[in-house]
């Protein structure tokens, strides 16, 4: 049978505390410690991926470094574990490897890993960015929003996600701004643009005001601390978050129930998956990072996809049509852990309206 496996990580110290209980009042440093030491590992066995062409399985193997250790660590050392977890992967008969969260940062996206593995590896960016595009856009509808006519930004926008979601955004949307922290690769990533659709995106490295008349914003950063606080948006506003950690603080789930928040990049798997891993999601949903490995050993496609720092607009669309062949598509929304029902957005709406409404 085809088969993949997916290399994930804790996020953070709690994340490696619920698995392992007996760590739960352990001090961080202790159980950075300890993950710093122990193997890469099988996690589970995921069985059920199924379309109309094929039908896969893989497995979860488990790089144990939080998101903090993969950006504080020596890099060669980082490296040199996720690349132990990719042989891990081999060794389990997989033919194509995923990269999840920060062990598609790490480095050069994939590529350093990829020259050391026998196997495909892919960082799944592809497909995230189809699907955040895709989320933003119906989110935005629901909420009463044309994207044609929004005020569109990108956050992180030199990054290999949010350089190439801008690329694609450009050709719908007729106001966009580029955030990122080095001006001049901004000003690369909105030449651009301008030659290649006609827009000319503003730029700028400051977060905050770039937000304030935003309407719709993807944010795509590799930032360890959250970065959009609840005074940061206007009223009505939608923010698809496909940061891990996230760049959205809780505290705006918490304090604003005039704007939508949605995760981006969760897709319905095709079959009757089984992760044999809980990883917060409703049953046979998956990241689109996740999906994307699932696509191509479907599709037996086991060559290196996604990696690097330049993605490409052709990448995004090919890996959309292998998806829709397959049977993948958008699972809804979820916010904070949850799923974001048509309702909430009914009410964000009106929250969102009436605060306008006070405020003229």
């Amino acid at each position: 049978m085809d088969n993949f496996a997916f290399i994930i990580h804790p996020i953070d110290v709690d994340d490696a505390s619920r698995k392992f209980k007996f760590m739960k009042n352990w001090p961080d440093n202790l159980i950075e410690g300890i993950l710093k030491l122990l193997p890469p590992v099988k996690v589970s066995h995921i069985t059920g991926v199924k379309s109309e062409y094929n039908e896969v399985e893989g497995w979860f193997v488990g790089c144990p470094l939080t998101t903090r250790q993969m950006m504080t660590l020596p890099e060669t050392f980082v490296l040199n574990k996720i690349i132990k977890a990719g042989k891990l992967a081999e060794k389990l008969g997989a033919k194509i490897v995923g990269l999840g969260a920060f062990t598609s940062v790490v480095g050069d996206a994939g590529i350093t890993i990829a020259k050391n593995l026998k196997i495909a590896v892919t960082s799944g960016n592809s497909y995230t960015v189809a699907t955040a595009i895709e989320g933003a856009k119906e989110a935005a509808k629901l909420m009463g929003k044309d994207i044609k006519n929004a005020e569109v930004v990108v956050i992180g926008a030199t990054g290999s996600i949010g350089k190439v979601c801008s690329q694609i955004l450009a050709k719908e949307a007729r106001y966009l701004t580029l955030v990122g922290r080095n001006t001049e690769k901004l000003e690369a990533v909105a030449e651009k643009i301008l030659r290649e659709t006609g827009l000319s995106a503003r730029i700028t490295s400051n977060v905050k005001n770039a937000l304030k008349k935003a309407d719709v914003v993807i944010t795509v950063t590799s930032s360890v601390d959250t970065i959009i606080e609840p005074e940061d948006l206007k009223p009505g506003a939608v923010v698809c978050d496909v940061s891990r950690p996230r760049d959205v603080s809780k505290e705006v789930a918490e304090k604003r129930d005039d704007v939508l928040i949605i995760e981006g990049g969760v897709v319905e798997v095709p079959g009757d998956v089984n992760f044999n891993f809980n990883f917060g999601f409703e049953p046979k949903t998956a990241y689109a990072c996740m999906a994307e490995t699932m696509i191509l050993a479907l599709e037996k496609r086991y060559e290196n996809f996604s990696l690097g720092r330049d993605l490409t607009v052709e990448q995004v669309e090919e890996i959309s049509r292998l998806a829709k062949k397959h049977g993948f598509k958008l699972a809804g929304f979820r916010s904070f852990e949850r799923p974001v029902t048509k309702e909430h957005i009914e009410k964000v709406k009106r929250n969102a309206e009436a605060k306008l409404k006070s405020t003229l």
